[in-house]
């Protein structure tokens, strides 16, 4: 699942695959502003079959947040 995760972060934020780690912080360390965490998300509900409803977002703060959501909700 991580690597699935790491490419569809890659993908929408155009980051360097070597930053995307479990803690790294989608705001802080992976440079994304609000509007590329609801593309992010969205290609994640996409790909993974789950849906983050608006008030689960400020909760989503690093890689292992989604992870650790995704696991919970599928």
């Amino acid at each position: 699942m991580f690597e699935k995760i790491v490419n569809i972060v890659v993908d929408q934020l155009g980051c360097d695959e070597a930053l995307v780690t479990e803690d790294a912080s989608i705001l802080d360390d992976l440079g994304a502003d609000s509007l590329d965490v609801v593309e992010m998300l969205m290609a994640i509900e996409e790909n993974f079959g789950v849906s983050v409803p608006d008030e689960e977002i400020p909760n989503l703060k690093t890689v292992r947040d989604i992870m650790n959501y995704i696991e919970a909700n599928m």
